[in-house]
């Protein structure tokens, strides 16, 4: 949900170079709910790397049982993006396969005013291929430029100025780009050393329509997040806030899926105001995006905690490192979370697993560990901070990067399972 800039680097072949894939079957075709939830070995990893205690003893002890779907366990960007490129159907397939019970799909529109599941509006240049084809490059914001001069290479290419069907045409990639590319193809190199390209040979873009079918066949959890434009509205001329905002719950409506089912999310507050007073019932289980301490401080941001209750919200989602701090070598629930639980306000985090091997965490610093940097200093603490945010500070899910990391927490302690 955060959103941050693509780190460039320069690395090698990748097979989205010169590979249109094939198109995958539509993304709900032969889906059917999944009840062999496999992890794969991070999990059992991260157990292995712990200090060794009553926490370290109790994950031990449920590595040989049998883990099912945990609607704690909250994919985001679809739950794989480690190693799969974000928001793809593939993401989607291993988050639901490492045992996430609810699906992301952040909600973007295109030049046609259709929905799509992308993390920014303008981020198509570092998620997918689009600089790489001519004619879809030359409708961007921003057209691929080299680097010269000591200048970088840039561009800037938005779902919006695209149709959907130009958007469907896409692969998707991982996010990054090469900084010092002087073609198109050196601009797509930039995936980060601890993540992979090994799956990155065309990822299947999804339609918001299209995420709920495959959702739906799933028999999963849906969280779509409305994301803030970055285009002036409104769009076109006639395109209001207020207009996108409903035609992402009319999406849901349309396809039949009860407002139980769905937790919408935005960073925009007016947008939860809105939901509250047009959408009721999807607002029930609205989340506001809280990022206010970021510019404000964590003091303003936990002093604004009650108006949120005052307004009628009742989900606060803010990143990581407002829910805890460190005090004498350990991780501690946070005035924010103290505060918040004290007004009654459900507590949703995001995003585990998005940070890299904890070692550099600790000595170089991260967005998402920034409160408790002294005292993460392997990967095996993950699973510190995870316990904190689950049995201190209580919150209802986490999203994640990796599902299964969540999912065997969950299983372990019977979170949503």
């Amino acid at each position: 949900m955060h959103f941050t800039a693509s780190l460039a680097a320069a690395v090698g072949f990748t097979a989205i170079d010169h590979v249109l894939a094939k198109p995958f079957p539509a993304p709900a075709d032969n889906l059917r709910p999944i009840t062999q939830i496999e992890l794969g070995p991070r999990p059992y990893y991260l157990v292995d790397n712990m200090d060794d205690g009553p926490l370290k003893s109790k994950l031990e002890s449920c590595q040989n049982m049998k883990m099912r779907p945990s609607s704690f366990s909250i994919a985001h960007r679809g739950g794989g993006p480690l190693q799969f490129p974000e928001h793809s159907k593939e993401s989607n397939l291993a988050g639901a396969r490492m045992g996430a019970g609810i699906l992301e799909c952040d909600v973007a529109f295109t030049k046609d005013l259709e929905l799509v599941c992308r993390h920014s509006q303008c981020d198509l240049h570092t998620t997918t291929n689009i600089v790489n084809i001519p004619e879809l490059n030359a409708k961007c914001s921003t057209p691929f430029q080299a680097a010269a001069n000591g200048k970088p290479a840039n561009a800037k290419c938005c779902t919006s100025d695209i149709t959907l069907a130009e958007f469907k045409s896409l692969c998707g990639k991982m996010d990054g780009f090469n900084a010092s590319a002087t073609t198109p193809e050196d601009y797509l190199h930039g995936t980060l050393s601890w993540r992979t390209d090994l799956y990155s040979t065309c990822g299947t873009t999804l339609s918001l329509k299209e995420h709920i079918a495959m959702t739906k066949a799933l028999g999963l959890q849906f969280t779509p997040e409305l994301k803030t434009p970055q285009v002036t509205m409104p769009f076109h001329g006639n395109y209001t806030q207020q207009d996108y905002a409903q035609q992402f719950i009319d999406t849901f409506k349309k396809a039949g899926i009860p407002p139980s089912r769905v937790w919408p999310q935005s960073f925009l507050y007016d947008d939860l105001l809105y939901w509250l007073k047009a959408e009721p019932q999807f607002a029930k289980q609205a989340m506001y995006l809280d990022e206010n301490a970021d510019v404000a401080g964590i003091q303003a941001a936990t002093h604004n905690l009650t108006r949120y209750k005052a307004d009628g919200i009742k989900i606060v989602a803010p990143p990581l490192s407002y829910l805890v701090s460190s005090q004498d070598g350990k991780i501690v629930p946070s005035e924010y979370a103290k505060r918040a639980n004290t007004l009654g306000l459900k507590i949703i985090t995001w995003s585990l697993e998005r940070s890299g091997p904890i070692a550099g965490v600790h000595a170089n610093g991260d967005y998402y560990y920034s409160s408790i940097q002294d005292v993460v200093k392997k990967d095996g603490d993950i699973y510190n901070l995870v316990d904190v945010l689950a049995r201190q500070v209580g919150v209802l899910g986490m999203f994640s990067d990796w599902s299964a990391t969540v999912t065997y927490y969950a299983n372990c302690f019977g979170l949503g399972v």
